[in-house]
């Protein structure tokens, strides 16, 4: 293989698919990332056996096509410090050669033919949903997932994909997210015993590798696995098996809850002044709903107290929900900050629910309250 190729558009490449290869692997071969160049396109692809990605890009002229094992960390540092608009690479029996207008490396390489395949899209049947939307349902879900729980399957964002919609869930056990999205199923697409449970690390993967907010994005869900393809990325993850918790029963009913819209840039900013004094053995805070005011109190012996009070539209009688701050603040971080979020509460002893207005839910559970 020998190529000439602009450096910054193989470096966006490149980092893209590095973010998969295992920096440590009893298979040395996954430590890198594998180039194929045909024509003027080059795939960058690596795996981990559990998650791979192929990323395309163009901006490369072949003088010889081919395939070529590029060490992660030596050949991103190069492109990285590299300050040529233009790089020339070449392989052959003794490795990779790099060569800028004043730089040449030459990087040990193993054969390219030892390198695991990384599957290509080529399903006919997929859910199609924009890139912007599926990215805002990663970020609204995935935080709330638990990679450590071992009585349900937990550590992933379960999808239910019908005719034209999806609804995403995560959960571990104490809050859970979900959030639902138009999403149009091509060729009567849907997920075996329609939902499937996409690891964590998978979602992450893609909303950062899905720059093009505009784009169009294809979903498969097979029986094991799953292929997420856009017109530049294509992300193949592994399910994670086990069961799901029956999260509808998990939402309460609101029927009898009070409901009470809440700022959510002052909102976050109280919830940080009161989490101030908190800690690993005392990490609740008292959310105070009163007329006309939420007070919200902590308390931390040796560290000291908080007391913050806000202003909302409240005229009912008291309640008091003690709740964990960092649970709430994240579920307020992937809002923007001048929203309303409607907030809606029972008594002290049941679940909070937050709700915006395009189909996300939230559910905190109380902690039990000091006496």
């Amino acid at each position: 293989m020998k190529i000439t190729c602009e450096r910054e558009k193989i470096l966006g490449a490149f980092q893209t698919a590095a973010a998969v290869a295992p920096a440590r692997s009893p298979k040395t071969i996954l430590q890198n990332v594998k180039l194929d160049v045909s024509g003027e396109e080059a795939t960058f692809s690596a795996t981990d056996l559990e998650i791979g990605i192929r990323v395309t890009t163009t901006g490369v002229e072949a003088t010889r096509e081919g395939a070529a094992v590029l060490p992660t960390a030596r050949f991103g540092a190069i492109l990285r410090e590299l300050s040529d608009e233009k790089i020339e690479l070449e392989t052959d029996e003794r490795g990779v050669f790099v060569r800028g207008a004043h730089s040449t490396f030459n990087l040990p390489a193993e054969n390219p033919d030892t390198f695991p395949n990384v599957a290509e899209f080529a399903e006919e049947k997929f859910h199609e949903i924009p890139a912007r939307l599926l990215k805002e349902v990663i970020r609204r879900t995935a935080f709330a997932t638990d990679a450590e729980s071992t009585r349900f399957a937990l550590g992933g964002v379960m999808l239910e994909l019908s005719e034209k919609q999806l609804v995403a869930v995560g959960t571990d056990g104490r809050r859970l997210a979900k959030m639902e999205a138009p999403a149009q199923s091509i060729g009567g697409h849907t997920a075996a015993d329609g939902a499937c449970i996409i690891p964590t690390k998978a979602m992450q993967l893609i909303d950062r590798s899905f720059t093009d907010a505009d784009a169009e994005i294809m979903l498969a869900a097979r029986s094991n696995d799953m292929m997420v393809k856009s017109p530049r990325v294509t992300i193949y993850s592994r399910l994670v098996e086990g069961r799901f918790p029956k999260w509808r029963d998990v939402i309460p009913d609101r029927t009898n809850a009070h409901k009470i819209d809440m700022p959510v840039g002052p909102f976050a900013a109280a919830v940080r002044q009161a989490a101030i004094v908190t800690s690993e053995e005392s990490k609740g805070i008292d959310f105070a709903f009163s007329p006309g005011s939420l007070v919200l109190s902590g308390q931390t012996a040796e560290v000291g107290e908080s007391r913050v009070e806000m202003p909302i539209a409240y005229d009912n009688d008291e309640i008091t929900v003690t709740l964990n701050p960092r649970f709430v603040l994240d579920f307020l971080k992937v809002l923007d900050t001048d929203k309303t979020v409607a907030a809606y509460v029972k008594d002290s002893a049941s679940a909070v629910v937050c709700s915006t207005e395009d189909g996300y839910d939230y559910v905190i559970m109380p902690l039990a309250r000091d006496s």
